[in-house]
Parts: C-alpha cells; sequence; structure tokens
C-alpha cells in the first residue's frame, strides 16, 4: 500500500462561472493523488520536465515528453509487474499488455474491432443500458448501498461480454476477481513481515479459481460454438489455456477493475457537487463525454506508467536534447502529466469541461489512458459504459453519501482503489423536511 491519499496542498483560482460549474475559489476538487503525487504536482514548476535521479531512474513530469518516450518503439513495459511476468514467458505466452514489436501490433490490429465506437454502439450499448437499469433497480429508499460494488458489476458486466467470459459455473465471477485484484494491498501489512510469504500461494489460488469457475467453461462452450469475443479470437489463433487465462485476467484488469474505480470516482464528485450533476445530466453527449474525461484527467486511474529503454535514444525538452541509454527505467508520472501547466494552462487541478488544451490533437483525458502503442484500447467502452450507468443513477434525485469512502493504493496497478462507497436514498426524509 503506498502513502495515504491527500486532498491537493494548494486552492484553485475563480475562473468564469458561465463556462464551468465548479467553484474554484475551494481546494481542489482532485480527491485520489496520494501526498507523494500531490508533491509532485505541488513542486511542478521547479521540476524540470525530465530528470534522473540519483538511482538511474528517469523520472518524467511534462506531457510532451512524456508522449514523445511512449510513442517510441525502443522502449518496453516496465510496469504492472513485467519483470517478473519476462521471467515466465517460456513457460506463458506474455499478454497483450507485455507484447512489444511486430508481435503487439498484429495482436492490436487484430482485436482493434471489439473496440471501434462503432462496435461498441452496435453489440455492447443495448447490453449497458440493460445492465444499469437492472443492477439500480435494487436501490431501496433508506437501504444502503455500496456504489462500489454495483460499479464493479457493471464494469464486470460488459467487459465478460467482450472477454466472452459468459458461461461461468455460477455468478459469482465478479466476487472472485475482486478478491484476485485486490487480496495483494488488503492485508496491510508491511513488505518485510513474514505474512507476506503466503500472498503468491493466495493469489495463486484465487487465479486457479478463477479459470476452473469462470474462463474454462468458457473455452469450452467456444471451442463447440465460437463466438464474436476475444476468446473466441484467441483459440481461432491456436492459443492455450493457460495463455487464454493470463489474456482474460489483463482485460480484467483493464476493462473491469479500472473502470470501477473510474465510475466511483466520478459518482463521488457529482454527488458533492450539484452544480456539475445538474450540467452533466442537461449536457449532450458530447459535452458528457467531456465531463467525464476532466475528471479522469484530474483522477487517473493508473497514477505511474513505467518504461524501459531497449535502446539509446534522445528526447528533446525544452530545447535542449536528454540522452537515456539502453535498460534505464522511465517512471512517467500521470498526476504530474495531467496537469502539465504548458498544456493545462488554468487551474489545473480543477474541472473545467470547456478548458483549452494547448496541445495538438490530445485527449480531453490527457494520459490517463496512456497513449503510443500500449494506450488503452477499451477508451471509448469506458467512457460510453460510465456514461450510461451515471446518467440512470445521478437521476435519482435523492442520492445521498454516507460519509467518505476509503482510498486503498494497489502497488501492481499504480493506482487508486475507492471502497465502502456508500450512499442511500433518503426521499422520504428530505420530502418531511421544512423548506
Amino acid at each position: 500500500m503506498g502513502d495515504t491519499p491527500q486532498e491537493s496542498l494548494t486552492p484553485a483560482i475563480s475562473e468564469n462561472a458561465s463556462t464551468c460549474p465548479i467553484d474554484h475559489t475551494a481546494w481542489s476538487r482532485q480527491k485520489t493523488a496520494a501526498m507523494s503525487d500531490a508533491v509532485v504536482v505541488q513542486d511542478a514548476s521547479s521540476r524540470p520536465a525530465i530528470e534522473r535521479a540519483s538511482d538511474g531512474v528517469w523520472h518524467v513530469h511534462d506531457f510532451q515528453e512524456a508522449r514523445a518516450i511512449l510513442r517510441l518503439d525502443t522502449t518496453k513495459q516496465a510496469g504492472f509487474n513485467a519483470d517478473q511476468i519476462e521471467q515466465v514467458a517460456w513457460f506463458i505466452k506474455p499478454a497483450i499488455l507485455y507484447q512489444e514489436g511486430q508481435t503487439h501490433h498484429q495482436q492490436r490490429r487484430q482485436t482493434a474491432r471489439f473496440f471501434t465506437p462503432k462496435a461498441v454502439d452496435a453489440n455492447y450499448k443495448q447490453l449497458m443500458e440493460q445492465l444499469a437499469e437492472e443492477l439500480l433497480a435494487n436501490l431501496q429508499n433508506g437501504k444502503p448501498a455500496d456504489l462500489s460494488e454495483i460499479s464493479f458489476k457493471m464494469a464486470v458486466g460488459v467487459t465478460s461480454q467482450i472477454i466472452g467470459l459468459t458461461n461461468s459455473r455460477d455468478s459469482r465471477m465478479n466476487k472472485r476477481i475482486d478478491a484476485f485484484f485486490s487480496y495483494p494491498t488488503s492485508i496491510g501489512l508491511p513488505r518485510w513481515h513474514p505474512k507476506m510469504l503466503i500472498v503468491p500461494f493466495i493469489a495463486v489460488f484465487y487465479l486457479w479459481n478463477f479459470y476452473r469457475k469462470d474462463v474454462l467453461p468458457a473455452i469450452r462452450a467456444r471451442r463447440r460454438q465460437p463466438q464474436d469475443d476475444l476468446i473466441s479470437f484467441m483459440l481461432s489463433q491456436k492459443a492455450r489455456n493457460r495463455d487464454i487465462e493470463i489474456e482474460c485476467v489483463t482485460y480484467a484488469a483493464a476493462g473491469m477493475a479500472t473502470t470501477r474505480e473510474f465510475l466511483t470516482v466520478a459518482i463521488w464528485h457529482m454527488l458533492e457537487h450539484p452544480s456539475l450533476r445538474t450540467r452533466y445530466l442537461a449536457a449532450s453527449k458530447e459535452e458528457r463525454y467531456r465531463i467525464l474525461e476532466e475528471i479522469l484527467r484530474i483522477e487517473p486511474v493508473v497514477g505511474h506508467l513505467y518504461r524501459r529503454a531497449t535502446e539509446d535514444f534522445q528526447i528533446k525538452s525544452n530545447g535542449t536534447s536528454v540522452t537515456i541509454r539502453k535498460g534505464d527505467l522511465i517512471h512517467l508520472h500521470t498526476y504530474a502529466i495531467n496537469m502539465d501547466t504548458h498544456v493545462i494552462t488554468e487551474h489545473p487541478q480543477a474541472i473545467c469541461p470547456d478548458r483549452e488544451l494547448h496541445a495538438e490533437r490530445v485527449s480531453n483525458s490527457l494520459m490517463s489512458f496512456g497513449d503510443g502503442h500500449h494506450r488503452c484500447a477499451g477508451s471509448y467502452v469506458a467512457i460510453q459504459e460510465s456514461d450510461i450507468f451515471l446518467r440512470r443513477l445521478l437521476a435519482f434525485e435523492h442520492l445521498h453519501l454516507q460519509g467518505k469512502p476509503e482510498i486503498i493504493w494497489n502497488d501492481v496497478t499504480s493506482g487508486y482503489q475507492i471502497r465502502n462507497f456508500v450512499a442511500t436514498l433518503r426521499e422520504e426524509e428530505d420530502q418531511a423536511a421544512p423548506d
């Protein structure tokens, strides 16, 4: 577990209220940055865009330098336990997250058809709407509901269809996936504690349970009758069962775990700031998507990206050329990159959907979905399913949070996890209250 998340250290300054639903005279609305990330952002004006620390690691804080590095073919994935994955590559084919070069490019081209806006609208939009209706129908007046759990069920329901995990032995797949992704950061022990020795064995058990009850039944069903999903595609490529399982885990992390956190933090912002919620509900689809991406910009689910240089290369930064040597580790600080004042010139830590971005062909979420050949393929899926779910949830006029949720830092994903996010519908109480 990382540092305790803290509110930002610097208050924002007021902007024109007619163009932004947030009062920028308040403290930063950012909720998830660990203290170490908040300090990096705080010191951004005095930090170089890219610098080499005493341990040899390169630290990148600005957007243009980060984008240039991520688009190079002379680096490879170094995050998400990539070094450990590389050690077992002789036994297990690396998932798409860890592939590089022509192998990776070919895999991305062949699977891109599952994630295009046209394909998502045609194949999954109706499913998203149905899932949202079913999940939110269970909200009852006065009964507490954990919105983090409901958000996770939404993300699992959508992603499982894309992957092909639709033949599970029971309906508890979401609990098995949650247990696998949560366990390493949930036992609350320091790294040196002897009990940490059992973590790999517990993780293997969770992985085997997921394979036995979810992945294997799906593989068997698709051997008999292929579908238009990722498991069927991998079977057509003669993939082994163990390789399919690893790919399923990778897509589950990318499409289920991360979308859950984004959905939860977006709900948190909307419920705390009624003006933002009102504007979102009244907005066009294009504007709603901008609002969601702006929230994601200041609350990136993956707070740190890592790459390792596979060849010497040079990066231009502030008019000078920086040489990074083969084997060097590169640490890209997503929070700082997303608040680079060269791109976000005014109030970078505040939500402002109408802001102007000073960079060419840049996503409104900046680096939150990554960039280059490892950019998140399912970004459109995540935004669309979040929008569909949020519009229905936020339509409950009397939805209220019960206290502040818990934020946990996951060292593997370098991201936050929001838990115990409890809300209630208090319609009767609100109606009885005096004006």
